[in-house]
């Protein structure tokens, strides 16, 4: 077999991904997708209360802390047909807007802003200039030249001391950067922001759910309660505090995050047509503001793009069998039914069946398994799900808000449509779809004071909480649009104990292998085609699959082959 280009790990964050690049000069002819660690929490959770799933799933990942919980208890919820109150979607409501504003705040400048940013290249930036740089761009507290020139100076020491600490690795330098040093010195000071804000804004789960990452939650609503005489509830003062911090973020996304995206685009409007992936679009939609699964009261619309035509948008079924299915003819699994066979996760089986080259290896037989990810298709299609797919959703549907933000932006880019089928438009709708949840964020906060204002307090339902009053069999389908995209829990209960569990998760819909037609997922269509600078430091493969923000943790888990320990660290 010919040599590949390796690239492994890929991530700054949950790294066990390994991208596989077949080159042709300097441009990639082929490429494919490996999570290289196998996942194992449908396994574990088998034979468990179903009420106790969220708190073992919400540990498949510890970046988007939240989603897997809510994802876990909607699961349950829909198999037993169990109604929540009015606060208690509220609350999640809040809780899961605010895991996208953290998360996505996250992402831009600490995952995938150093893919265009040059940090080297700040020390040579003018303090002044990058003052009336930022000042024009909007009213930022911290834009001051003695800001920068503080800035600078701590750049200089990591430089000087032969280390840039959390800056290393990274391919400074490369040919393929091209903002000037004032853009990078302002990127690299929101960059050292954005650690500081973040402390703040992740009390808001703290309050809600006790603690961050993880937070509590419950089947038949939320864990926390409502009392605004009680110090032992969500009074008067915490109500406060939640407004403090949707405050910090809206300061933050509006002054900084939003500016900062549209200043370091306009730089790189080239990769407005580069990065396309598989022309498909999936969102199970989210942020309902009736029941739960009452898919016409989203914010976020359930639907299916095809082909990139935003005229249509296609019904997706999460119960129906034939739409969602998972194969794993080049992973690292066996199926009964054989080659080809496509399960529901209803019906998903997780029997590990590792076939690969032995560690350490030079490459991949990509001819046979190659991935400890599957491939999840809709109605035999594969999608791509996340920011963009949620922003075009929004879009396609007549949704205001989001076609003001993105006819916007495209004025503002000058750029057409048809870029927002990339790595760009991949970045830029992350960015605007914070804006978007963030601006509800505040009506949601508003409608649950006047909740509790109105001397309404519930946030459980008890009805079903006694699993004798369960059938003897029940299953359903949790939804949940993580940052990273459509996230599906499938549970099937029987004599009120868990029989099957599968969660098919955002990365494997976007990093999953080819499948049995040799059908490539979003990651490995989105790198086709791609020419190099320097195949010695592709910052463009990086620049790609970070646009998607890969979470391999969600995708893959490792486990021993008899199930032990496989390592443990003593933290004092």
């Amino acid at each position: 077999m010919s040599k590949r280009l390796v690239v492994d790990p890929i991530t700054r964050i949950e790294g066990h991904l390994r991208v596989e690049a077949q080159m042709q000069g300097n441009t990639i002819a082929e490429a494919y997708s490996s999570g290289t660690m196998v996942r194992g929490i449908e396994i574990i959770l088998r034979g468990r209360d179903p009420r106790d799933a969220w708190a073992f799933a919400q540990r498949i990942c510890g970046v988007c802390t939240l989603v897997h919980g809510i994802a876990s208890v909607r699961a349950v919820e829909d198999a037993l047909n169990y109604k929540i109150p009015a606060n208690a979607q509220l609350i999640r409501n809040l809780m899961i807007a605010a895991q996208y504003v953290h998360d996505h705040v996250m992402h831009f400048y600490h995952l995938h802003a150093l893919d265009w940013v040059d940090v080297v290249s700040a020390l040579s930036a003018d303090p002044a200039a990058t003052s009336a740089l930022a000042s024009s761009l909007s009213n930022y507290p911290r834009s001051s030249p003695g800001y920068f020139s503080d800035v600078k100076k701590k750049l200089k020491t990591f430089v000087d001391q032969g280390q840039l600490g959390i800056f290393a690795n990274g391919y400074w330098g490369h040919s393929a950067y091209k903002l000037p040093p004032e853009a990078n010195l302002m990127a690299v000071a929101h960059y050292l922001d954005a650690l500081e804000w973040q402390r703040d804004v992740v009390q808001l789960h703290t309050i809600f759910g006790g603690k961050n990452p993880h937070p509590n939650f419950l089947v038949g609503g939320v864990a926390c309660s409502l009392d605004p005489n009680s110090d032992g509830a969500i009074n008067i003062q915490t109500l406060s505090k939640i407004s403090e911090v949707i405050t910090k973020m809206e300061d933050f996304v509006n002054l900084a995050y939003l500016p900062d995206t549209l200043a370091i685009a306009g730089f790189y409007k080239e990769w407005g047509a580069i990065g396309e992936g598989v022309g498909n679009f999936l969102t199970y939609g989210d942020f309902p503001t009736g029941d739960t699964n009452d898919a016409s009261t989203f914010l976020v619309p359930r639907g299916v793009i095809l082909d990139r035509d935003l005229s249509t948008i296609h019904d997706v079924d999460l119960d129906e069998e034939s739409q969602i299915q998972e194969f794993v003819d080049h992973s690292w699994y066996d199926y009964k039914g054989g080659a080809g066979t496509g399960l529901h996760p209803y019906k998903g089986e997780t029997e590990l069946n590792y076939t690969g080259p032995k560690p350490p290896y030079e490459q991949l037989d990509v001819n046979g398994g190659y991935s400890w990810l599957k491939s999840p298709r809709w109605k035999g299609k594969a999608m791509e799900v996340g920011p963009l797919s949620r922003m075009l959703m929004m879009y396609a549907s007549g949704n205001n808000h989001a076609q003001e933000l993105v006819n916007y932006t495209l004025k503002t880019l000058d750029v057409p449509v048809a870029a927002l089928f990339s790595t760009l438009g991949r970045t830029a709708a992350r960015t605007l779809e914070t804006k978007i949840y963030l601006d509800f964020m505040r009506g949601w906060y508003n409608q649950l004071v006047a909740n509790i204002k109105a001397g309404d307090l519930d946030t459980h339902n008890d009805a079903l909480w006694d699993p004798k009053t369960w059938p003897k069999k029940a299953q359903g389908a949790g939804y949940m649009e993580a940052p990273r995209g459509a996230l599906g829990h499938w549970i099937v209960i029987e004599d009120q104990k868990i029989a099957n569990y599968q969660a098919v998760v955002p990365t494997t819909w976007n990093a999953g292998p080819r499948d049995l037609h040799g059908q490539a997922g979003p990651y490995e269509a989105a790198l086709k085609g791609h020419v190099l600078a320097n195949p010695e430091q592709p910052l463009e493969i990086l620049r790609t699959i970070h646009s998607f923000d890969p979470c391999i943790a969600c995708a893959v888990h490792l486990t021993g082959d008899d199930g032990e320990e496989m390592l443990q660290i003593n933290v004092t």
